[in-house]
């Protein structure tokens, strides 16, 4: 019996001293105080048990995984491997996991996150040391009542794959577009940049409103609009990325390339000595023709589209480019000659070159970057035009519906005298046919 109550003894003074290392150094689990607030949610954002508070501590740094494993035993990763340092910490967890497809099902889109289905549910929080000790602790939580409708943007499409954003007037936007199957609380169209950054695309919001169910449009420009540089040539991917008010979130994509973008810069090239614009005299006769010469240069990055009639052509004093069938191209350029008490703004417009000195591209023709182009023409004396005599005329560059800025408006003013004899000893011209209008390939 001595014997029996000695080891007795010795226990007790090691469970004694145990617990007193212990009380002195803490409790050196790994993971412990798990613990998740209720039992069961009901996450369909009616605002009443959408979510639960779910809570843990760690002693040390570890990587923590929290797992949900339905009846089935199919896993679904709400965290994976997460690097914690020692403290405590809390979450919400609203249902939202890591994005699966259930089987059978066709989604159109990748699914990021997604709401557990309806059932019974086996929580896993684990946590692993740098030594790889794992310690786990588990409970049990039902789903019910789930939105589990996906936010899909089905159709989801590009009007054009190749986009060139330089404002020629041709290909100049870019429009994606897809149908929502219902109301989300964030909705994002972006291009992505080679280092991962976003480019974010506006929505054309029209009888749609934002973020609801129906067909929405997003439309694209490079940022050019606003003189921005646009991305640099290259192929990108053109993404949309749905959230729902549960928090399930989808994403889409399609690929576009980028062509020719740029902002265009041009001008009326001012040479060293001389004049801008060379008139050939101060001082015509009625019926005889005004003469000019001025160069162009791109001075720009991107190609800038030109439209005709060919340089050389003479116009009559009483016609314009829309007599000779040339009306006006959004986004094209054309050199121009103008004068005060004009009728129309710059009546007399001509193409930045001849065809072999422009550049085809898609069967338009464009000035390249850096090149220089000569534009000659006329404009012969038919009658009166203006109010003043000598007339003030001028150069002018125009980017057809887009603007003539301040240093290609008004450039280098001429003062032409016409000898304009009186009415009564007036003759009338010669009367000459309309140039005729030639394709794009003849020019």
């Amino acid at each position: 019996m001595p014997l029996v109550a000695a080891i007795i003894a010795l226990l007790l003074v090691v469970v004694a001293v145990a617990i007193s290392w212990r009380i002195l150094n803490g409790d050196r689990s790994l993971l412990r105080n798990v613990n998740v607030d209720d039992d069961a949610i009901t996450p369909n954002a009616d605002g009443e048990q959408d979510a639960t508070l779910l809570r843990y501590e760690v002693s040390r740094n570890a990587d923590v995984s929290i797992s949900f494993e339905n009846e089935a035993g199919e896993r679904y990763y709400f965290r994976r491997e997460k690097p914690r340092g020692a403290g405590e910490y809390k979450v919400l967890f609203s249902g939202i996991v890591d994005g699966y497809d259930l089987p059978g099902e066709t989604v159109q889109g990748e699914v990021l996150s997604r709401l557990l289905q309806d059932g019974a549910y086996t929580w896993t929080v684990e946590a692993t040391d740098k030594n790889g000790i794992v310690e786990m602790q588990q409970g049990t939580l039902t789903i019910a009542e789930a939105d589990t409708e996906l936010p899909e943007m089905r159709d989801f499409s590009l009007d054009k794959q190749v986009f060139t954003p330089n404002r020629d007037g041709i290909s100049d936007r870019v429009q994606a577009q897809f149908y929502l199957t219902k109301e989300v609380d964030d909705l994002r169209v972006f291009l992505v940049l080679p280092d991962g950054s976003e480019v974010p695309i506006s929505e054309l919001e029209r009888d749609i409103p934002a973020n609801m169910p129906g067909r929405h449009v997003y439309d694209y420009e490079g940022g050019v609009d606003n003189g921005a540089t646009p991305p640099a040539d290259g192929t990108y991917s053109i993404v949309a990325i749905a959230q729902d008010l549960e928090g399930q979130k989808m994403r889409v994509e399609d690929s576009l390339t980028i062509q020719y973008g740029g902002v265009p810069r041009a001008d009326i090239f001012a040479p060293p000595a001389g004049d801008t614009l060379e008139f050939e005299a101060t001082a015509v006769a009625l019926c005889d023709t005004i003469q000019f010469t001025m160069t162009v240069e791109n001075y720009g990055t991107t190609p800038i589209r030109t439209t005709g009639p060919v340089p050389g052509t003479v116009y009559d004093s009483d016609w314009n480019y829309n007599t000779l069938g040339w009306h006006t191209e959004s986004g094209a350029w054309r050199a121009a000659i103008g004068f005060e008490n004009e009728l129309t703004n710059y009546p007399y417009r001509w193409a930045l070159g001849n065809p072999e000195e422009l550049e085809e591209i898609g069967g338009y023709l464009y000035l390249m970057p850096g090149q220089r182009a000569v534009i000659t023409g006329g404009i012969r004396v038919v009658g009166p035009f203006g109010d003043r005599n000598p007339q003030p005329m001028w150069a002018g560059l125009i980017h057809e519906d887009v603007e003539i800025s301040e240093f290609n408006n008004r450039v280098d003013p001429n003062r032409i005298l016409v000898d304009m004899p009186d009415e009564d000893n007036r003759e009338a011209c010669d009367a000459r046919e309309i140039p005729v209008k030639e394709q794009l390939s003849e020019y």
